[in-house]
């Protein structure tokens, strides 16, 4: 079964930088597209952005776009997003999901498994 651990979340002001992580294990990491979603207080999750299979295409939702930066290490099982000038809109639980031989959807209905979260604050 596959296991995903998110890590990296923390309070930081506006402006800063965070990267969080996501471990995966219990099956082979190349075989499944990667993608990252979060959800702010009192709304509904929402896309983030997601890389392929290979790391070799990714997308963005706008409201990231140029900021955010999502990478993989197949080596290492582990997908990142490396997150610039944070803004308080960026506030959320932030989640890893994994989706087998899939697209780099935007529809969280596509990912076959998620994990737990991890919380980011961006004070202002």
């Amino acid at each position: 079964q596959v296991q995903l651990v998110e890590s990296g979340g923390g309070l930081v002001q506006a402006g800063g930088s965070l990267r969080l992580s996501c471990a995966f294990s219990g099956r082979i990491f190349g075989n499944y597209v990667m993608g990252w979603f979060r959800r702010p207080p009192g709304k509904e999750r929402e896309f983030v952005a997601a890389i392929s299979r290979s790391g070799t295409s990714s997308r963005y939702a706008d409201s990231v776009q140029g900021r955010f930066t999502i990478s993989r290490d197949n080596a290492k099982n582990t997908v990142y997003l490396q997150m610039n000038s944070l803004k308080p809109e960026d506030t959320a639980v932030h989640y890893c999901a994994a989706d087998y031989m899939g697209a780099t959807s935007l529809a969280s209905s596509s990912y076959d498994y998620w994990g737990q979260g991890t919380q980011v604050t961006v004070s202002s």
